[in-house]
């Protein structure tokens, strides 16, 4: 489990055959068999060192997420696992990408930055105006929606802390939306049907 607080970012040493190896100062903080999260996608490290560390990614993520086309040298997000001891200053983050969304828009709103996001309309209708969502792995709070997309508002924290300094028009970004309306809706359903 995870928090969306991102520790960290990394960049990415390649992507080939399944194996993502990533260079970061984070990884001597792993062993391998340990969950790290990239971009918002719960992986296990195979191995790690002081420099780096390496993980095997499925076909399947690659496909369903935003690590497919990643590239040598690209920037990813990095969160270490929750611990017991630790705060829940984010929200409640699985690492489970429920789909990709597509950065439309970048724009300076004095010294926050605006971010905005199209999705697909089944991912939207679990997002909220003030809820949470994870965008490649960032905690983030909803500042607007409309049927098409999202909008996000990001303080220079964020901005210094993550890939988000560089987002772009055309950028492809992983979304897991809040579990609990998942859950919420599934139970609604199921309360409805009996």
């Amino acid at each position: 489990m995870f928090t969306g607080l991102v520790a960290g970012t990394g960049t990415v040493r390649s992507l080939r055959d399944g194996r993502l190896d990533i260079d970061t100062p984070l990884a001597a903080e792993l062993v391998g068999g340990d969950s790290i999260a990239v971009n918002g996608v719960c992986l296990t490290a195979i191995e790690a060192s002081d420099a780096g560390f390496a993980a095997e990614v499925m076909p399947e993520t690659l496909r369903r997420s935003s690590l497919g086309p990643l590239g040598d040298g690209d920037e990813v997000n990095l969160e270490l696992p929750l611990r017991a001891t630790d705060r829940l200053g984010g929200h409640v983050v699985q690492g489970h990408v429920d789909g990709t969304g597509t950065v439309e828009d970048v724009r300076d709103e004095g010294f926050s930055r605006v971010v905005r996001v199209a999705a697909d309309p089944d991912l939207l209708r679990y997002v909220v105006e003030k809820g949470s969502i994870a965008v490649d792995g960032v905690s983030l709070t909803v500042s607007a929606i409309d049927d098409d997309a999202f909008e996000v508002s990001l303080i220079p924290e964020t901005l210094e802390r993550t890939t988000f300094g560089s987002a772009a028009p055309g950028r492809t970004v992983n979304l897991e939306v809040d579990v609990f309306a998942k859950y919420v809706e599934k139970l609604t359903r199921a309360g409805s049907s009996a």
